[in-house]
């Protein structure tokens, strides 16, 4: 996405921590390995930086885990490893089922539309932003 590192970077020099909190529903249903999904974790992070925490489901569809989005689960964990509640964070995502994510762990959820974001998901987001610079604008101007 065009200018997500430089995002990301003004939330690193605001002394922001990150992380990514992802389904890859791949590994568990054998389409990739753990190690495959490490890589390109390691591409990502060359591409946009260092993050603090990754929290990864790996369980199939479903499988009805208390991780996979919508469920709260990684939320829940990465605030933890971060040493925050969850209330202290902020998720953004592109899809619907980031945002429940985000309203069951009690997080504040910023929307980012992509072609692949459904209408009916933009129209029920708490918020929605252009791109991820607007976004950051937010999270920057709520800490002031």
């Amino acid at each position: 996405m065009p200018g997500a590192r430089a995002a990301l970077d003004r939330l690193r020099r605001a002394r922001l921590r990150l992380g990514v909190v992802s389904n890859q529903s791949g590994v568990g249903r054998g389409l990739i390995t753990a190690e495959q999904m490490r890589l390109v974790n390691a591409r990502v992070e060359a591409l946009l930086g260092r993050f603090d925490v990754w929290a990864v489901c790996t369980h199939e569809p479903y499988a009805g885990c208390g991780c996979r989005k919508p469920a709260p689960g990684l939320i829940v964990e990465a605030a933890r490893r971060l040493g925050l509640t969850p209330a202290d964070c902020v998720v953004i995502g592109d899809i619907g089922s980031d945002m429940a994510a985000a309203r069951a762990a009690g997080s504040c959820g910023i929307l980012v539309p992509t072609p692949r974001t459904r209408s009916e998901e933009i129209a029920v987001a708490p918020c929605v932003v252009a791109d991820l610079g607007e976004a950051v604008d937010l999270i920057l101007e709520a800490m002031r």
